[in-house]
């Protein structure tokens, strides 16, 4: 006899722990429109861009925080900004441009104009309209500009990196890191002078969360993709050590590369592995060392709920999560590289991001699996995932062997969303 499909009359996590995750965390609309206010809205800080996105006054990025619409500007005073792209008059997303250099911020529709720090400066016809002796319409005596501007977002900028909150009480950018995954961001975003390469943009039919349980995964990498079993750069042998903040929610997965092509325990029966396989553009693998690395050669950070950054050896980007739907987001990949670079690591960091975007040779591999996990939960949202690899507990690791990041994650996911 078949499984009997058994619907729950309400969200309820009957287990105790987090390595049994119900499908309907990935399906449920009101879950997700939950999950929008607690983690997107209030008390996390949120990732909106690099500073040298906007490298001088005027300049501006249209990006989301969530699903809202927010704009991060770079005013004449040299200070950055993040407001909400919702005109304060009737509404309307008033920035369409993605980027572009703008002296004040125009709404097309009734031309209220605000400065770049989200201040409103003007209203047409405030004071009415002389016609025939006498003064028609205008705005009420008492209206006030400094009462109508448009939403500002409490911003924290660090190493040249963007975040921003709608939530004016959270804590600090610092404190919400935690000393341990500010070490690994520290390490990436030294100080030095950012230099932007490039973007890729994707949308992914899945929901938002499993891209962070993606990256907080290191079971699959020395499984799924070629690239990494075979060439060493990332395999369940290698040198590696997962790290957590205090309350579960980031996390860093580090790893030293191990010897390309060798055949081991954890290569047998991979099918993913090929020892055979040569590449005809060598430039893919011309590795070299740098020194602010360290001894690990990748480090992967997850930043919870909105942003991973990426140090794949000489690759390094953002990939910055958007949701628009409890079953899909939009994700953005920054390829960066640092100002004193040499042309010849420039060009070697544009080579090996092929690996990564929406059509590279490795992550092309994780929105294909994230789309089919996610059609997996719609067609059977009264059972659920089994995160138990390495136990059930939730603690920091010296090894890849484990699923202790993704427990960690829904541990402090059921105490934010009171699941």
């Amino acid at each position: 006899m078949g499984e009997t499909t058994v619907f729950p009359r309400e969200l309820e996590w009957k287990d105790s722990g987090s390595s049994r995750i119900p499908f309907w965390a990935y399906t449920d609309e009101s879950l997700y429109r939950k999950e929008l206010e607690r983690f997107f809205y209030s008390g996390h800080w949120n990732y909106v861009g690099l500073e040298a996105e906007i490298p001088n006054p005027g300049d501006f990025k249209r990006t989301a925080v969530g699903e809202r619409s927010v704009i991060m500007t770079r005013a004449e005073d040299e200070t950055i900004h993040v407001i909400e792209n919702v005109c304060a008059h009737r509404g309307m997303q008033f920035c369409r441009e993605r980027s572009g250099n703008r002296k004040e911020l125009v709404c097309p529709y009734h031309q209220w104009n605000y400065t770049l720090k989200g201040d409103l400066q003007g209203v047409p016809f405030r004071r009415g309209v002389k016609q025939d002796g006498k003064v028609n319409g205008g705005m009420p005596s008492d209206f006030k500009t400094e009462e109508n501007g448009l939403t500002k977002l409490k911003v924290a900028s660090r190493g040249g990196v963007v975040f921003a909150s709608f939530d004016h009480e959270i804590e600090s950018f610092e404190d919400f890191l935690g000393p341990d995954i500010l070490h690994y961001f520290d390490r990436l975003f030294d100080g030095r002078k950012l230099k932007i390469l490039g973007y890729n943009r994707q949308r992914i039919p899945g929901n938002w969360k499993l891209m962070q349980e993606n990256i907080k995964d290191p079971y699959h990498p020395g499984l799924l993709h070629t690239w990494f079993i075979t060439y060493g750069l990332w395999r369940a042998d290698n040198k590696s050590e997962l790290k957590m903040d205090d309350r579960f929610r980031h996390a860093a997965m580090i790893s030293t590369r191990g010897s390309a092509g060798v055949k081991s325990e954890v290569t047998a029966g991979v099918t993913s592995f090929k020892e055979t396989m040569e590449i005809n553009d060598k430039r893919l693998l011309d590795i070299v060392h740098e020194p602010w690395w360290g001894e690990p050669t990748a480090v992967m950070m997850t930043i919870f709920p909105s942003v991973i950054f990426q140090q794949q050896v000489n690759s390094v980007s953002t990939r910055h999560i958007q949701p628009n739907g409890h079953g899909s987001f939009d994700f953005v990949w920054t390829h960066f590289a640092f100002d004193d670079d040499t042309p010849e690591m420039i060009q070697r960091r544009l080579i090996q991001a092929n690996l990564f975007g929406p059509a590279g040779f490795v992550s092309a591999d994780d929105g294909e699996v994230i789309e089919f996990s996610q059609s997996g939960f719609e067609q059977k949202p009264y059972h659920r995932a089994l995160a138990e690899l390495g136990g059930t507990g939730v603690e920091n690791t010296d090894h890849m062997v484990t699923e202790t990041l993704i427990r960690g994650m829904y541990e402090y996911w059921r105490k934010v969303m009171d699941v």
